[in-house]
């Protein structure tokens, strides 16, 4: 498998204990995945990898959703619209500045 050019990271506030806490998980963060992975097949972006991760700590931002190597941290990711506008975005090699965490 080659290396992604981005890797996608949504936060699915899973702790040391293994049970999630947080506010990701609670605002449904990891229903984000499926359409996340769907969209990136439909745009041919398949050189950008998914993946769900442990707690970003950001929680009052929550949803977080991260892209690398960019290091875009995205907060308030809660609809397959703000997905969208993200994507827009990494295809055009820029940062979605409506929802950067700043």
């Amino acid at each position: 498998m080659d290396k992604p050019k981005h890797h996608i990271f949504v936060c699915a506030s899973f702790r040391a204990a293994g049970a999630p806490q947080g506010i990701c998980h609670k605002k449904e963060a990891l229903g984000l995945i499926p359409y996340l992975e769907s969209e990136l097949a439909d745009r041919g972006m398949s050189d950008t990898a998914v993946s769900a991760t442990a707690c970003l700590n950001l929680c009052e931002k929550g949803p977080v959703v991260v892209v690398y190597p960019e290091n875009f941290w995205y907060g308030e990711i809660d609809s397959e619209d703000k997905i969208d506008e993200i994507l827009d975005a990494l295809e055009e090699g820029e940062a979605c500045e409506d929802h950067l965490i700043n």
